[in-house]
């Protein structure tokens, strides 16, 4: 393994963030790429095929970052081997967690090992260059996957060689994601044909959680305001655009899908634009509501009420549920007359300790909702019965729930 290494020099004035290191005895820099944020690291070296595993993770766990300069394919083993070191809990560790602790400690020393396990097996680096390809043995074309998570390459060359340095994971999330995106998902739902599917983009959630897409499905519609003959519907958050194409296959004539995220917006209007349902449903940028009146609002938000640690995080985790209290807070303002808000949400926060179903109920009340009736479904994905799971005394007890609710104003009318 080559010994060179370097501690990094400042950052230029450019926003751009960057990474600094020797190779022989050349200065070199390239700009630093983390869709969790994280900052470049300090500490660089240069590794090849000789490293070993445990060396690799005595490196990786002081902090020191890895560039790779050996075979991708060796590179790759090397990460699955710096994964399992990473899973392994030392005895003592072991020990004193068979001390009894709350759902809610549970929860937190799960995601800080998580998130110290991604900073580890992150500081495995790939170089590439201007275009997006891999200059390494064996290295398989990224070009197009890096293009549809980074953008054109041409846009994104802020040093004087244009190359950017990643880590391996984020590398194989990204190529993850373009496989994703190029086969799709199915969705029961929206039919069996070929085409109906919806295809995620890099760092929008995929729906894989299908009991959440069944509840929208199946629950009743309410009925057009009167005078009118058509329905209108909101989709508050719509990521992947996967609610409003149910509520447009379900016969709602106009659905209006919002988001703030730019890779959500692209994603939802290129699963509309595919399903062929552009003339029922218009995707609009919005901090939760557009303007006007819906006899249907629907909001998916995160179901848990924590910090997220990237962008793709933001569709699970709603630090101190501002997305959740805002829908609350502006659904009687959209609401047309008789009109319904449906509320999906997982009761997983109650289980952990997160929050009470009190205080769900008391949101409600205080912003003026009452419920006409909630369904609930069972989760079917494979960590609602596997026992290994840290959090499995909680997930064995999840129900995710529609909420249908209604102001309470109109029920005095």
């Amino acid at each position: 393994m080559p010994d060179h290494s370097s501690t990094a020099l400042p950052t230029p004035a450019d926003t751009t963030p960057m990474i600094h290191w020797l190779e022989a005895d050349q200065a070199r820099s390239a700009r630093w790429r983390s869709e969790r944020g994280a900052a470049a690291p300090k500490k660089v070296v240069l590794a090849d095929d000789t490293l070993t595993a445990d060396s690799a993770y005595r490196l990786a766990c002081e902090g020191t970052a890895m560039l790779w300069r050996g075979d991708f394919q060796n590179a790759r083993q090397l990460l699955q081997a710096l994964a399992r070191r990473a899973d392994q809990v030392p005895k003592r560790k072991r020990k004193k967690a068979e001390a009894p602790i709350t759902p809610a400690e549970a929860f937190n020393q799960h995601r800080l090992a998580q998130s110290q396990r991604a900073r580890t097996l992150g500081l495995l680096l790939i170089e590439f260059n201007a275009d997006y390809s891999v200059s390494l043995r064996r290295a398989p074309d990224v070009k197009v996957a890096c293009t549809e998570a980074w953008g054109p390459a041409e846009d994104t060359a802020k040093n004087e060689t244009g190359t950017s340095v990643a880590s391996l994971r984020e590398l194989l999330g990204i190529t993850s994601a373009h496989e994703w995106r190029r086969v799709g998902v199915e969705v029961a739902a929206l039919g069996a044909a070929p085409g109906d599917r919806i295809h995620p983009h890099y760092g929008v959630f995929s729906p894989v959680r299908g009991e959440y897409i069944a509840l929208v499905a199946t629950a009743h519609l309410p009925k057009p305001p009167k005078g009118q003959d058509s329905l209108t519907a909101f989709d508050i958050g719509t990521g992947t655009g996967v609610l409003a194409a149910v509520l447009a296959r379900r016969g709602v004539a106009t659905v209006i899908a919002t988001d703030l995220d730019n890779r959500a917006l692209a994603c939802a209007r290129d699963n509309i634009l595919q399903l062929c349902l552009g003339n029922q449903v218009t995707v609009v940028q919005a901090d939760l509501f557009p303007a006007g009146l819906a006899s249907l609002i629907v909001c998916n938000p995160p179901w848990l009420p924590a910090r997220p640690g990237s962008a793709l995080e933001r569709a699970v985790y709603d630090e101190g549920g501002r997305m959740l209290q805002g829908f609350l807070a502006g659904l009687c303002a959209h609401l047309a007359p008789k009109g319904e808000g449906w509320l999906i949400l997982s009761n997983l926060a109650e289980h952990l300790g997160l929050r009470t179903r009190e205080a769900l109920l008391a949101l409600f009340e205080s912003h003026g909702l009452r419920v006409i009736s909630r369904i609930d479904a069972k989760p079917v994905h494979p960590k609602a019965s596997d026992p290994s799971d840290v959090l499995h005394q909680a997930r064995a007890k999840e129900v995710t729930s529609l909420w249908r609710l209604a102001a309470v104003a109109e029920s005095s009318v």
